[in-house]
This record gives C-alpha cells, sequence and structure tokens, in this order.
C-alpha cells in the first residue's frame, strides 16, 4: 500500500527504510531493526507513556504537517494498534 516496501517502526509504523538515522538505537549502541529514531533512543522509547490511540493522532498530526490528506492519513495509522509495541501492552 501507498508504495511502502520492507520493515516499518513497530510503534509508530513509519517504514524504516524512510528514516535518516537509519534506525533507533540499542541499550548497546547497536542499531534498532524494529524501531526508528524517533521512537527508540538508547534502548527506550522516547515516548515512553504515550498510548496506541495517542500514537495514532501523533502520526496523524505528523503526516498532516507534510500535507497529507486526513482520509489517506487514517488509513495510514490504522495498523497502529497491532504493531508489536502495542500488542505487548494488551
Amino acid at each position: 500500500m501507498f508504495g511502502i516496501k520492507g520493515p516499518v517502526c513497530q510503534s509508530c509504523g513509519m517504514p524504516l527504510s524512510k528514516d535518516a538515522n537509519g534506525g533507533g538505537t540499542n541499550a548497546d549502541g547497536t542499531k534498532s531493526t524494529e524501531y526508528c529514531a524517533h521512537c527508540y533512543q538508547d534502548g527506550a522509547f522516547t515516548l515512553p507513556h504515550i498510548s496506541a490511540p495517542q500514537m495514532k493522532d501523533f502520526v496523524k498530526g505528523k503526516l498532516k504537517e507534510m500535507h497529507i490528506p486526513g482520509f489517506i492519513a487514517q488509513i495510514m495509522v490504522r495498523s497502529i494498534p497491532s504493531l508489536k509495541r502495542w500488542k505487548q501492552e494488551k
């Protein structure tokens, strides 16, 4: 969908190929293969207390800033609750 290929961040859904930093960082300094640099740094989430619905709203806001139409943003964020970070929350 939307020409996205490859793995996505398991917190926000951003394609990891779009991460300018090449991914977040684990506690040992290695690159995370699951999370982007916006969500994960030094082995911890950058927004540790955010919920899946709040993440959806946050990402929709970022997509709006990028001039992505609202209906497309809604489609793009609908899978966030099914990502690894949020599945573990339940």
